[in-house]
C-alpha cells in the first residue's frame, strides 16, 4: 500500500486535475490524519493506519508559512491559480477554521488576487454556523456527497460519527447554490468482497434527484486516481462518468469529469 500523507500547513503547489497549479493548505497534523470520514479509497490511507502524533497548526503558524510560500512563489514568477485547504483529512475539524480562512482571503488578495480559494471538505462540519458562514466567503465551496444510499456510506465513506444523509443535503442547499458537490465514483468490493459499484442507476438515480434539491453551481466526478488502501476497488469507466455527466447537465447543472 502506498498512500501519501501532506506536508503542514502549506504544500506544493501541486498540479490538479480539478482545479489547476494549486498550493495546498493542510490545517491537520503533518504525520497522520484527522478526519470524520474513514473512506476506503483515501490517498491519505485509513485512518487506524495513519494516527498523528503531532498537534493540529495554529492559526499564526498557517498564515507565515502560507506568507512566505506566496512571497517564494512571486519571486519565482509562479502563481497559483488556487490555493486549496486540503490534506491529511477533514480541514473544517480545525478549531480556528473560519479565521484562518479570513487570514487566507487577505494574504490572497495581497500577493495573488487572482487566484480562487476552494475548499474540498465531506460536508460533515456544515451544521457548525461558523463553518457555514466561512464556506459561504470562498470561490470553491465543495462538498462531498458520493450516494444518498445510507449502505455504501457505511461501507465507503465511513462516517466517524453521526452523520444523516437527508440532513447533509438540506445543508448543502442552504449554501443558496454558492456550493459545488464533488461524487467519487468507483467500482469493485471493499475488504470485505462486498460490492461497491455507485455508478449504477441504482444509485445514481437517487443522488441526481438530491442534486436538484440541492442545486450547486458545479458538480464535479472523479474516480480512482492514485493507489487506494483497499486493493480491489477499481477507476469506473470513463463511459460511464461521460454518461453520470451528461444526466447531470441534462437537469440544468454544470458538471466536470476527472477520468
Amino acid at each position: 500500500m502506498s498512500t501519501i500523507i501532506y506536508p503542514s500547513p502549506v504544500f506544493g503547489p501541486v498540479h490538479s486535475r480539478r482545479l489547476g497549479v494549486s498550493l495546498g493548505i493542510n490545517l491537520l497534523p503533518a504525520d497522520g490524519k484527522v478526519c470524520s470520514f474513514d473512506c476506503i479509497y483515501c490517498e491519505c490511507g485509513l485512518n487506524a493506519e495513519r494516527r498523528a502524533s503531532l498537534p493540529l497548526p495554529t492559526r499564526t503558524e498557517v498564515a507565515a508559512a502560507l506568507e512566505t510560500r506566496l512571497t517564494e512563489m512571486a519571486a519565482r514568477g509562479v502563481r497559483p491559480d488556487v490555493l486549496t485547504f486540503a490534506g491529511n483529512g477533514e480541514p473544517t475539524l480545525h478549531p480556528a477554521f473560519a479565521a484562518i480562512i479570513g487570514d487566507t482571503i487577505a494574504l490572497r488578495d495581497r500577493h495573488c488576487p487572482e487566484a480562487r480559494i476552494s475548499v474540498l471538505s465531506n460536508a460533515t462540519q456544515l451544521h457548525r454556523a461558523d463553518v457555514h458562514a466561512a464556506l459561504m466567503r470562498v470561490d470553491n465551496n465543495i462538498q462531498k456527497l458520493d450516494t444518498v444510499d445510507t449502505a455504501f456510506i457505511r461501507a465507503v465513506d465511513r462516517p466517524q460519527g453521526r452523520y444523516d444523509v437527508e440532513r447533509v443535503v438540506a445543508q448543502m442547499k442552504a449554501f443558496g447554490g454558492q456550493v459545488v458537490v464533488q461524487t467519487m465514483f468507483l467500482t469493485g468490493t471493499d475488504a470485505a468482497g462486498h460490492d461497491v459499484d455507485n455508478t449504477t442507476e441504482r444509485h445514481v438515480q437517487p443522488w441526481l434527484d438530491a442534486l436538484r434539491r440541492i442545486a450547486p453551481r458545479q458538480v464535479m466526478i472523479y474516480t480512482v486516481d492514485r493507489e487506494t488502501p483497499v486493493p480491489t476497488l477499481r477507476k469506473a469507466q470513463p463511459e460511464r462518468l461521460d454518461a453520470i455527466a451528461a444526466q447531470v447537465k441534462a437537469i440544468g447543472i454544470d458538471c466536470s469529469v476527472a477520468y
